[in-house]
């Protein structure tokens, strides 16, 4: 299981999930939903208290991920696979530009 806190601005908005069984579940974090109802990271995924789930990852999530040459760099350096979507995006996505950043959580296990 991958894990990402998924920031708005400089706010804390949720987590994005793979499951050991390759799907993916993006939370909303509880106090984001009370302090920024309407601060939604996408018009497909309103500001919610369900978890969205999804058997590939998110569209949105897809878009932040490189195309074209940086995409082969990308890949390249990290030694990541082009189709490991989750793993380019923690490796790829800390500092995107817009207002969302990737920030993966490391666990016991990765340390």
């Amino acid at each position: 299981m991958r894990q990402a806190n998924i920031y708005y601005q400089d706010n804390l908005a949720g987590v994005l999930t793979e499951t050991d069984e390759g799907d993916f579940v993006f939370r909303y974090e509880d106090n984001y939903v009370k302090e920024h109802p309407n601060d939604f990271i996408t018009f497909s995924m309103p500001v919610s208290d369900v978890p969205y789930r999804e058997k590939r990852l998110f569209p949105f999530f897809e878009g932040l991920i490189p195309e074209g040459w940086l995409l082969d760099i990308a890949s390249k350096n990290w030694k990541i696979n082009r189709n490991d979507r989750m793993g380019l995006l923690l490796a790829c996505c800390k500092s995107c530009v817009g207002a969302v950043s990737v920030e993966p959580i490391i666990t016991s296990d990765e340390a």
